[in-house]
């Protein structure tokens, strides 16, 4: 049998070459579209992501928002020892406040006496009883802790007087009907209890509601963009109907 010539051979190979070269770069070719594709996905769902309703207009997590300290581990139930044992001693103390009627002043005495008696008693009898007295602990209050706290309430007070001084001064009409609305509901609520009470529920909201919004957030925030567009819109009927006819900007004039 004859022997192939030498350049039919070479023939071959170039266009077994050319042949794999091309799906080489059909496969480069849907791999690039496949991840520009994927990308492009990843930005829209990004975008998609941003554009999620969030209750309070909030971009971070909750933890985050709680302040990311020791506080927001508390009331997110991180650590469950340290949340469960604050809510049931909050929880005792209610009970023995309220449904007991047990006054402070007198708790507050009766523990004191009970406490020095024993460590009175502990100190003199430690011979009889064969055992080292007590180590009282000399407490000293720090004093920037107790600056801290002032300084901060101090600030927060001092913004509420400036937002009670706008609304005394006629210049937010919509923030003075929340204002009054928010201070009627506040008023009717402290007729059913009283202020301990009032505490307790409010302590109780403050570590059931966060660690609930936290795990469901998914949920609530769709019901509360749809709560939130329905006030919106009552909101506008009654600005429409109701405040726009209100002559503040005559009575500001008269008054200046």
């Amino acid at each position: 049998m004859a022997e192939e010539p030498e350049s039919t051979v070479t023939t071959g190979a170039a266009a077994d070459q050319s042949l794999l070269d091309k799906i080489s770069e059909k496969l480069h070719g849907h791999d690039s579209s496949s991840s520009s594709d994927s990308d492009s996905e990843k930005t829209v769902t990004s975008s998609v992501k941003d554009k999620v309703f969030r209750l309070f207009g909030r971009q971070r997590p909750v933890h985050s928002v709680l302040g990311a300290g020791k506080p927001a581990d508390l009331l997110l139930w991180r650590n469950k020892k340290i949340s469960a044992s604050v809510l049931g001693g909050a929880t005792a103390v209610w009970v023995l406040f309220e449904l007991l009627e047990y006054h402070f002043l007198t708790l507050v005495c009766h523990i004191l006496i009970l406490v020095l008696a024993v460590l009175f008693l502990w100190s003199n009898a430690h011979t009889f009883i064969h055992k080292s007295p007590p180590r009282i602990p000399e407490v000293h209050l720090p004093e920037e802790p107790f600056l801290q706290v002032a300084s901060a309430l101090r600030i927060e007070i001092n913004r509420g007087f400036a937002v009670l001084h706008s609304i005394g001064s006629g210049r937010d009409l919509k923030k003075f009907l929340m204002v009054i609305a928010g201070v009627w509901i506040l008023s009717i609520v402290g007729n059913w209890c009283n202020f301990l009470t009032l505490f307790y529920i409010t302590f109780i909201l403050l570590h059931t509601a966060p660690v609930l919004y936290d795990k469901y957030e998914d949920k609530i925030d769709p019901l509360a963009e749809k709560a939130v567009i329905e006030i919106k819109k009552q909101y506008a009927v009654f600005d429409a109907k109701v405040l726009s006819k209100i002559p503040v900007g005559s009575l500001k004039a008269k008054l200046s």
